[in-house]
């Protein structure tokens, strides 16, 4: 039972509560409204630290995608040390370091695992061909990533605030405030990804029904990847991704802003469903369709202005690939490559 002034009554003596531990105290008076169960959180960090090795081990069998190697390594990192942390906190729930571990780390741990989805979307892009976006490719990361960086800086710098004030003895409101913040700008920034996702895909669709194969990239490299069971296994991979970090995101948010010690926070079960287990499968699911190997050179292979490698014939079609007029028989927001329209006037 919890007394006055941060101490915990166990009958017949009042014990401070820095000297409790799991022995001597309930734990519904820690860190933690809940026990801590060793089991999913010691499955997690295990699970994680196979995926990171996973995604540094294709890495180092393609050389292709360091970038996104960095985004989910990152990720994946913070996760692990979040399920460090509260392995900690299942030693003893009273341990200060643990709890501000795993809050920190488990915070801003999936805005790294949105940036490495956020790389994947513009290679998809080029797969279909760049005349069925609403917007170019190279603008999906442009937009996104630097939001992506926003929502991080904001849940870095609100977890600081509330570990220090924590720390410190005073209130946590301003720092939780500002962690709310960036994970509400996650969501935001997720949301609007997902909106012009399925924009893109309305829109080819709608394409490939009005001018079939020409609504298309024809590019020889690039259609016998998009035909291959691989992409069409990572497209699936992407979209389960990005729905379950969405929905982690909007369950922290719902968690946080309730507060400390609100029903939400209590239930571990929500925790381990919610936060674990939709992270896990996130990034389990691009191990198993990883993009360096579902999309070959095309995960590199840059298009248009800075185009490179592939020698000189290549990088023009790459270009006359990239460059789209907007069609008359097409609907506002559409648009018609100039070498697929002219195959199309002649009956090809």
């Amino acid at each position: 039972m919890s007394g006055q002034n941060g101490t915990v009554v166990w009958t017949p003596y009042t014990i401070p509560f820095r000297y409790c531990n799991n022995d001597i105290c309930a734990f519904e008076r820690s860190f933690y409204p809940y026990r801590i169960d060793l089991a999913p959180n010691a499955a997690f960090a295990a699970l994680f630290g196979l995926s990171l090795l996973g995604f540094v081990g294709v890495y180092a069998y393609t050389r292709r995608g360091a970038m996104f190697l960095l985004a989910m390594a990152l990720g994946l990192v913070s996760e692990i040390l979040g399920y460090a942390g509260r392995i900690m906190s299942w030693q003893n729930q009273w341990t200060e370091n643990g709890f501000l571990m795993q809050i920190c780390c488990l915070t801003i741990g999936p805005a790294f695992l949105a940036a490495g989805i956020y790389l994947c979307i513009r290679r998809i892009v080029f797969a279909f061909g760049p005349e069925n976006s609403r917007i170019p490719p190279k603008f999906y990361t442009r937009i996104f990533i630097p939001c992506d960086i926003v929502s991080l800086i904001l849940q870095a710098a609100g977890g600081g605030l509330a570990a220090s004030a924590f720390h410190s003895g005073e209130l946590t409101t301003t720092g939780d405030n500002i962690m709310i913040a960036g994970l509400a700008f996650q969501v935001f920034t997720l949301l609007a990804f997902m909106i012009l996702c399925g924009d893109f895909l309305a829109n080819t669709l709608r394409r490939h029904r009005a001018l079939g194969a020409a609504a298309w990239d024809q590019d020889p490299a690039v259609v016998a990847i998009r035909g291959s069971w691989m992409f069409r296994g990572f497209l699936a991979a992407l979209a389960l991704s990005t729905v379950c970090v969405f929905w982690r995101s909007v369950f922290r948010v719902a968690e946080l802003s309730h507060g400390w010690t609100s029903d939400l926070m209590g239930r571990q079960d929500l925790f381990v469903g919610f936060e674990g287990v939709m992270i896990t499968v996130a990034v389990w699911a691009l191990n198993l369709f990883h993009p360096s190997l579902c999309l070959g050179d095309l995960m590199d292979r840059k298009v248009g202005d800075d185009f490179v490698g592939g020698g000189k014939d290549v990088g023009r079609r790459d270009v006359d690939g990239a460059r789209f007029e907007i069609s008359s028989s097409t609907k506002p927001g559409t648009a018609v490559s100039s070498a697929n329209a002219s195959d199309v006037e002649r009956g090809q």
